[in-house]
This record gives C-alpha cells, structure tokens and sequence, in this order.
C-alpha cells in the first residue's frame, strides 16, 4: 500500500486540483525507452493536467539552496526549502517536473503524500493498574506523539509535557496548524490544540492528539509517570472534493519526515513515537517501496537510539496493514475489544506485532473533557505506553530487546488468515514487567462471509441518470435513514464460545462480498437512490482513497458527487478505465477479496506511454464477471 493520506482517518490523500478530461491517444507505432530523468518521476504526476505538490529528492543535503534556487529560476513554485535536509518540495505541471528531473543533483521526485488520523481505558485487560500500584509508571522516559497537537492544560498531563514542536505543511487551500502560521514551530506552545484553526463550527478537529497522549501517558494513562513530546504534523484542508466533507485534517510526507528527525535530535530520554495515522494498504511488508525506503532508514535510527516507533495497524478490516505501520522495524498494533477479541474493524494478520485495546476507549481531549473513541489509534499509544513502563524499568536494555519482551509477554491471539494459520500476541505489560508466564491462547474464528447473490437477478433498482445528475457534493439526507457503518463479526472461543460486544462505529470494509457493476454503484452512490447508506458509502470512499493509486491522487472521487461522475463518464478510454477502476475498489470496500488486478491496472492508467489497447484491456480485466 503506498503510503499516502497515515497516516492519521483512514484515508490517503495526495491534494491534486481536478483535471481536464483526457483524450484518447493514438497507439504509437513503437515505445521508447524511458530517460534517465523520466526514470527519476513517480508514474502519474500531473498526468492528467494541473500540478502537483512533489517532494524532490536530493543526493546532497548540501545542495538544498542551490537546487530550490534553479528551481525557483526555471519558474517552479519551491513550496518547502526545510535546511539540511535531502528535499525540497515544489509545486509543478508534469512538463515543469520533467524538466526539473533532468538536474543531476537530483535523485527523484514523487508526491508529498498526505496521511489521515486512524480512528477503548482498558488499563486491568493489559495488568496495567496493578503494574501502577507495584510502582510501574514510566517516570524518566517519555512518549512522542506524532498527532493532531495537544491541550497542554489539561488536567489529566500535570506537567509533564516537556517538549512541542510542529511541522505543518501549506498549500493551495491547505493551512498550518502551528499556532504561529509558519509551516514549524519549536518550544512551549507549539503543538497546541486549541488554536482558532482547529476550530470547525463548534467541533475541535485537532483532538485526536490529546485523546491519544492520554492513553500513553496521562494521569489515566498507561504510562501516568511518563513525559509526553508533542509533535504537530497535520494541516487543516477546507475542500469537500479532498476531504468528502467540509473540512479535515491530513499529514503530509514532508512534515512527517522533519518530525520523525526532530524526535531523533532530541535530548529527552524518549521511549516511543506513537504514530496513529496511515496511508496504503500492503499485505507484506512494505521495506522496499518507495515510501518504506524513505521511511524505513528513520525508523532505524531510532530504534537504534533506543526508540520504538509504534504505528496503528489500520481500521479497514483487512489481512495487513497500512502505512507505515507495514514497515517491518515499526511495531504495528492491532485493536481487540474487552472480551478479548479482535476488533471487528481492526487490520490483522502476520504484518501485526501486538493487539491492544481500542474499542470504546475513555481518554483526554481538548477544552478539559473526556471523550470515548475506538480505532487502532486508540491501541497504538497503549504500547507506546507500555515501553515507557519497561524502558523506565530497564534503561539498560536494548528497544528491540524490550519490544521482543512485550510481544512473547503477551497473550496469543490464534486465527486464520487465508489458509494460513497466525498468532498475534495481545498485550500485557504486567507480564513483560514481572516475567509471569503468559495467559493461555485464545483462538478467534471470523464469521464466514456471505455468498454472492446470484449473478443472473436483475438490478433492483433503475438507472437513476438524468441530465441534472447528483449535486456536485450530496450530503446525507436530512430524512433518509441511516444505517450504520457495516462491520464484520467475530466469535471468539476459548473453552466456551464468547460473544462480543457490540462493534464501534468506525470506518472499515464490508462483508456482503457483493459484486455490483459500475451502473449498480452508480446508483448506489445517486442520492437516496441506492440501499446502502450515504454513511456507509462515504466510508467505503474513504477506503478507496486509501487503497488506491489512483483516487484521488489522479482522479478526484473523494464525495459522493465526484464518485458518481467518475462513474458515469466513460466518453475516452482513460474515463472508461477510472469506472471500472472506481468500480472494483467499491467492491472491494464492500468486501470481495483480492487487489492484485486492480493494483496491475492502476499501473496501466498510471502510465503516460499506456496505448488506447492497453487502457481498453486493463478495465475490461477489473469489471464484475
């Protein structure tokens, strides 16, 4: 999965403004070879018109005033010039771009990925409170956290906020959040979240972050004793046809970067960096794409300072993980509820290192108050937590050798993931603190999804296409009813068959595993015209955007309104394959399995040099059989 809008809900963004259709090329009679520079360009950028937010690589950190100096003399828009550092991030047509690749002093130019927040106190299920009441609290270490900012007068943090910094990136309808407008900020003050920008008619968007820091380390915390370093990293974005609403919050690449070095810079005796947000979807390991071979050597040189960086797993009920969570130096967390069962929502698989709690979860936010979330956000910072407690315990000891403690500590979840057999520790901090033996296994079994309907019934509802179409951006109706995000079940057994609570409300696949075609979807996402819910397709919006490579990066279907466009035009070959493209990632959100066809079409309508034969092929491979 690539990484792109972690981060930090649950959908990857790069912001890319709408693009002029694209007419069919002619087949060329033969296909050059790419250039060395061409080489140097991440397929897609621009191809469709207009420009884009690019993060330039550099072979020399030395020549980061020089190249933004060229590159500001050639008429390219340098956004970013951040001092020291490998990059510079500009603003650029696919023409400026190229040319711009042809500077020898750079090594390539890919997007400035932007990542979502992932979005329950379940302190006794992981033996929490009685390594508290032992003396267990995490006093001499500290906790960073990467999020949305904090409340630094909150009650439930005391003092014990010892450092704040932002990175928040700015661009074409994309405001900083760090309280003085600048794209970063150091010392007192700088990750606060309670500035006017965080502010939405009356709703608090940067809240994520106080409720996370609370886990980890607040008074109610898993770690009360421990610092907390909070870390700023997202920008407010204001434009329905990015965020599917009217305002939301994202992590770009570039601000990430810079904070992941700032925490490596630091001074503070710190534990972990909690990270819960995140981009793609991958089922493996993600080391050696390109955002993992930016990412991975970071992670690494924390780790080897003595710094775990512990990054949500994802929400969208799938056998992997998201970005970067699917870096194998990251530790990767996973969310179970409080029957010791996996999360109905939570990703899962051999890419997860540990589950933690993250259902219905009681934590700090902003203005003083405590809220209840769930999401394997709400996980993430009870490990981070958790290796505060143990670093404090055993400053000594290596963090690969503690991160190894807390995982063989914790009690084992046993499931089936494909026709493989997995077992992912859940986690009890108690046990890795005193060295008590594990607690028995628990095997969970997921319900068996629905078959598919028979493929000959006809389409129930009519084609509700007219000459107006939907609004550009529907809202949910104000009379219709809405049914709840769709979630899948689980049973877990140990001796006796547990049922599990209800599943929280949160984003993730379906399980209906229904095929429906491109006119079917169309419908769907017509307002009122479908039987799916417009939250439940807002979702399953959000899901693409997260899987994909294509939406919305090159092809806005960021709302309803978009989507049903996307849909509904197929006049050019290009058009026709962004149906069938929207079209199988629907079903996919609505639970059919297997991305590999839709991931080798992308790359075919990623492709400047893809011929009209080849565009016709690649959708005709991705549609419904």
């Amino acid at each position: 999965m690539r990484l792109r809008p972690l981060v930090v809900c649950a959908i990857l963004l790069a912001l890319v403004p709408a693009a002029p259709a694209f007419a069919d090329d002619p087949t060329p009679t033969a296909t050059p070879s790419p250039s060395a520079s061409q080489e140097k360009l991440e397929d897609g950028l621009a191809l469709d018109g207009g420009t884009v937010r690019a993060i330039v690589e550099l072979a020399d950190p030395g020549q980061n005033a020089p190249v933004a100096s060229q590159a500001a003399a050639d008429s390219v828009d340098v956004v970013l010039r951040p001092e020291s550092q490998p990059f510079i991030v500009v603003q650029g047509t696919a023409e400026e771009l190229a040319a711009l690749a042809e500077d020898s002093r750079i090594t390539s130019i890919h997007r400035d990925r932007a990542y979502p927040p992932t979005a329950a106190n379940n302190l006794v299920q992981i033996g929490a409170d009685q390594a508290h009441a032992q003396g267990f609290t995490g006093t001499g270490q500290a906790v960073a956290v990467l999020d949305t900012g904090i409340d630094e007068d909150h009650p439930n943090f005391g003092n014990r906020i010892v450092d704040e910094a932002c990175f928040s990136a700015v661009d074409t309808g994309v405001q900083s959040l760090c309280p003085n407008g600048q794209t970063s900020q150091t010392g007192k003050g700088a990750a606060n979240a309670m500035t006017a920008k965080c502010l939405a008619n009356g709703v608090n968007l940067c809240e994520h972050g106080t409720h996370v820091a609370g886990i980890a380390a607040g008074d109610s915390g898993v770690a009360p004793g421990a610092g907390i370093v909070a870390v700023q990293v997202f920008s407010r974005v204001d434009d329905e046809s990015v965020c599917g609403e009217a305002s939301c919050l994202l992590a770009y690449e570039s601000s990430l970067r810079l904070a992941l070095d700032y925490v490596a810079a630091s001074t503070q005796p710190i534990a972990a960096v909690n990270l819960s947000l995140g981009g793609g979807l991958s089922e493996t390991s993600c080391d050696d794409s390109e955002e993992g071979a930016i990412f991975k050597p970071k992670i690494d040189a924390l780790l080897a300072k003595g710094i775990a960086t512990v990054v949500a797993a994802g929400n969208e009920y799938f056998e992997g993980t998201s970005f970067p969570a699917c870096i194998s130096s990251a530790v990767a967390v996973g969310a179970n509820d409080d029957s010791d069962a996996i999360a109905d929502f939570s990703n899962r698989g051999a890419g997860v290192d540990l589950f933690a709690p993250g259902v219905d979860i009681e934590s700090s936010v902003p203005d003083d108050q405590t809220a209840v979330y769930s999401g394997t956000s709400m996980a993430t910072p009870h490990v981070a937590g958790a290796l505060a407690l143990l670093k404090a315990q055993s400053p000594q000891t290596s963090m690969p050798d503690l991160i190894t403690k807390l995982k063989s500590a914790g009690r084992p979840y046993v499931y089936q993931v494909g026709e493989t057999q997995v077992t992912t520790p859940r986690l009890d901090v108690l046990a890795a603190l005193t060295g008590s033996t594990p607690q028995p296994p628990i095997t969970q079994t997921p319900a068996p999804a629905p078959e598919d309907p028979d493929p000959s019934d006809p389409d129930p509802e009519p084609d509700p296409s007219d000459s107006s179409g939907p609004s550009p951006s529907p809202e949910p109706s104000a009379t219709s009813t809405t049914t709840p995000v769709p979630v899948p079940t689980l049973t877990v057994t140990v001796t006796v068959t547990v049922t599990p609570t209800a599943p929280a409300t949160v984003c993730t696949r379906g399980t209906t595993g229904t095929r429906l075609t491109a006119k079917k979807w169309a419908v769907e996402v017509h307002r009122s015209s479908g039987k799916l819910s417009d939250a439940t397709l807002t979702c399953y919006l959000k899901l693409v955007q997260k899987a994909s490579t294509v939406f919305p990066e090159l092809t806005k279907a960021s709302s309803l309104g978009t989507a049903y466009r996307v849909l509904k035009a197929k006049k050019t070959n290009r058009e026709k394959l962004d149906a069938a493209l929207l079209t199988g990632w629907l079903n996919w959100a609505n639970g059919t399995n297997g991305t590999a066809t839709l991931k080798s079409a992308e790359k075919v309508r990623l492709s400047a040099k893809s011929t009209t034969t080849a565009l016709k092929k690649a959708a005709k491979t991705v549609l419904p059989k």
